[in-house]
């Protein structure tokens, strides 16, 4: 009977505690599913979730050369991490904006026939003074500071 209680004790069943295996196996099954559910919805979770992203350094950059932009035309150039617009118009004269439009968030570009800064995603419209004049687009564009150094034209924050 001693070697019966001896072997019954070495397997985890003893009179204090009967479901040892049994507990151990739970324990075991529950945390491995755990495991699963962390390694299924944590890369869906990262996903979900925007990264943060570090708002430029740059108060200025080169937009381009003033031979490269004919007049009533328009042109896209990159303003740290977000796109900008700049646009010379009939007159000659220079405007740089922001050329993410503040309906959705789309790409603008100017239209030379209809000589104003135009959304294609819903039909958004800004005169050159970056007013928003038609379409859903509830504010106006950033504007930016436009200088010229010789050929070079200069975008900055304003």
């Amino acid at each position: 009977m001693a070697d019966s209680e001896n072997s019954d004790h070495k397997l985890g069943q003893t009179a204090d505690n009967p479901n040892g295996r049994r507990r151990f196996l739970d324990f075991l099954l529950a945390t491995s599913a755990g495991a699963t559910l962390v390694a299924i919805f944590y890369p869906i979770f990262r996903f979900m979730s925007p990264p943060k992203t570090v708002e430029a350094a740059q108060n200025s950059v080169s937009a381009g050369k003033m031979s490269e932009l004919p007049v009533n035309s328009g042109k896209i150039f990159k303003f740290g991490n977000k796109p900008g617009i700049l646009v010379r118009t009939q007159s000659g004269d220079l405007r740089a904006f922001s050329a993410v439009c503040t309906h959705l968030e789309c790409i603008v570009q100017y239209s030379s026939e209809k000589k104003q800064i135009w959304c294609a995603c819903h039909n958004g419209q800004y005169n050159l003074n970056g007013q928003n004049i038609g379409g859903p687009p509830p504010r106006p564009l950033e504007e930016y500071v436009v200088n010229t150094h010789g050929d070079d034209i200069i975008v900055s924050k304003a």
